[in-house]
């Protein structure tokens, strides 16, 4: 009897020491949508980064809160009828996409004073106070927006964008990267810069863009940043990025699974960095 008590006790004592599940939503736009969604990039994505950080850590379960499209001003607008649970840890991936819609970066004092949802640094305000208010315990990641070359989409080449390597709306995506630097730095929270990545930089985002010689009419190989001084037509010409095309993106703006190798591999080092 005494060692079937003994044994009992070793059980429930190795049970207490047994790690906890731990839960991470990460929120973001159409990069996070897409881990569960391999099918809208033609297949060329084998494994997102969510994917990837949880086999990296064991214990950790993702919730997948990507809206692809989305701006970090949609998520603002609707984050009550998202469906936000509480969590131990969220990474907020975002500013791609408000970038490319023109939206105003602001001034960290539309942070500092929650001033609303008319610029990203508002945005980010009600982003992370509703964290919070979920979970005030929980550990918060930032994570920058990746520089973008010229973005064809796959499915419908009309579906196109210029790269970060001008101007939207006067504005450079680097200065929505900046900003949210800035908030981490004013919360002392960690921040994954994957704007100035030295891995991510927009020559490598692809080997190359195959377009048609306006001279010659023949279709060629242009890296960059001769492809950004040749004209695609999406109504007359080839889809530019086949598969030899890709590098860290497949489409010039989404990560491929070597794009997506890399910002796991960040996130996993910043979340060992807190406990996890």
């Amino acid at each position: 009897m005494k060692k079937y008590f003994f044994i009992l006790f070793c059980l429930l004592l190795l049970s207490s020491f047994r790690e906890r599940e731990l839960t991470w939503l990460a929120i973001g736009d159409s990069i996070t949508y897409l881990n569960d969604h391999p099918d809208e990039t033609g297949n060329r994505v084998k494994k997102g980064y969510l994917t990837r950080v949880t086999e990296m850590l064991p214990g950790l379960r993702y919730i997948n809160q990507g809206h692809n499209g989305w701006t970090s001003g949609a998520i603002a607008q609707e984050i009550g009828n998202l469906g936000l649970v509480r969590a131990d840890i969220y990474t907020v991936f975002l500013g791609t996409n408000d970038w490319w819609q023109g939206r105003r970066v602001g001034q960290m004092e539309d942070y500092q004073n929650a001033a609303g949802n008319e610029t990203v640094y508002g945005s980010f305000r009600i982003i992370v106070d509703k964290i919070r208010q979920l979970n005030p315990a929980a550990k918060i990641v930032l994570v920058t927006p990746m520089q973008r070359n010229d973005f064809v989409y796959i499915a419908d080449p009309n579906n196109n964008a210029f790269g970060s390597y001008q101007k939207k709306n006067d504005q450079a995506l680097e200065e929505f990267a900046n900003a949210i630097i800035s908030i981490g730095e004013y919360e002392k929270i960690p921040v994954v810069d994957l704007h100035h990545h030295p891995l991510l930089r927009m020559k490598n985002l692809v080997n190359f863009k195959r377009l048609r010689d306006p001279e010659k009419g023949g279709y060629k190989n242009y890296r960059f940043p001769q492809s950004s001084r040749v004209p695609f037509d999406p109504m007359k010409d080839e889809y530019p990025y086949p598969p030899a095309a890709i590098n860290l993106t497949y489409d010039g703006l989404h990560p491929s699974d070597k794009g997506n190798a890399i910002i796991a591999e960040c996130l996993a080092k910043t979340f060992k960095r807190l406990g996890l």
